[in-house]
C-alpha cells in the first residue's frame, strides 16, 4: 500500500498501562509497568507489535474464508492492519460499520475452523474471540470498499471494443474469439482496484500514521 506523508519513531516506543486495582505487580512503582511496544499509530489509534504477529499468523493460516493462505513480514501486516483501520475510521465518521450478525457468525465460525486446523504453531495461541474480531474487521473493510468505493466503477461498451480490438491485434485471434462478458469482469475489476489504491491514498494523505522500526523477529511467515 502506498504511504505518503508517513512520519517515524525515533524507535520502539513502551506504552505505560495503568493496572486495574489489585492487578498491579509489586515490582512496579505507582500502579504501572511496561506493557507492550507500539508499532505504529493510525490518528491516535495504536497498533502493537502483538497484533502484527496475530495479524501475520492468521494470514500464514488463510484464516478468512476465501483468502489464500500466504506468509507475510510484520510489515506488510502492519500495511494492512494500518489500510483496515482507515476504513473502519471512515465507516465512525459516517455512522456505519455493521455487518449481517447471521453472515458475521458463519464468517467467524469458519474462520476459527481454517485457524483451529491450521498447522502454524502460532495459531494455538490465537483465541476464538481473537479470530471472530479478525474476521469481523475484515468483513466490514470488505463491503465499505465493495458499497462505498467501487460500487461506482462502470465499463462502457466502447471501453470493452476497443479492449478487444487490442487483444486481438496482440493476439492474431479475431475479436469473435475472445468473451466479451469475461473482458467487461477483468476492466471492472481494474478499475475497482484502481480506485481502491486511490482511496487508499487519499485517505493516507488526510490522516496522522506514525511507524516505529520493526525487527523482523517473527519465525512464522512461510505459508504452512
Amino acid at each position: 500500500m502506498k504511504q505518503p506523508r508517513l512520519g517515524f519513531f525515533a524507535g520502539c516506543i513502551f506504552f505505560a498501562v495503568s493496572l486495574f486495582a489489585g492487578g498491579a505487580e509489586a515490582a512496579e512503582p505507582e500502579g504501572y509497568q511496561l506493557y507492550e511496544a507500539t508499532a505504529a499509530t493510525v490518528n491516535g489509534e495504536v497498533i502493537f507489535l502483538s497484533d502484527l504477529d496475530r495479524e501475520a499468523c492468521l494470514k500464514a493460516c488463510g484464516a478468512f474464508p476465501g483468502d489464500e493462505a500466504v506468509g507475510v513480514s510484520l510489515s506488510e501486516a502492519r500495511d494492512g492492519m494500518i489500510a483496515d483501520i482507515l476504513v473502519r475510521q471512515q465507516e465512525e465518521k459516517l455512522g456505519l460499520g455493521t455487518v449481517d450478525n447471521a453472515v458475521l457468525q458463519e464468517t467467524a465460525a469458519r474462520a476459527m475452523d481454517i485457524t483451529g486446523a491450521c498447522p502454524t504453531p502460532c495459531a494455538r495461541e490465537i483465541s476464538d474471540g481473537q479470530v471472530r474480531d479478525y474476521a469481523a474487521r475484515k468483513l466490514l473493510v470488505r463491503e465499505f470498499l465493495r458499497n462505498r468505493v467501487s460500487v461506482f466503477v462502470d465499463v462502457n461498451e466502447e471501453e470493452v471494443e476497443r479492449e478487444i480490438e487490442r487483444r486481438a491485434s496482440r493476439t492474431g485471434k479475431s475479436p469473435g474469439e475472445i468473451p466479451k462478458d469475461a473482458v467487461r469482469k477483468e476492466l471492472l475489476d481494474e478499475k475497482a482496484a484502481r480506485e481502491i489504491r486511490n482511496w487508499f491514498d487519499r485517505a493516507t494523505s488526510k490522516s496522522r500514521i506514525l511507524m516505529s522500526p520493526l525487527e523482523e523477529r517473527w519465525t512464522g511467515k512461510s505459508t504452512p
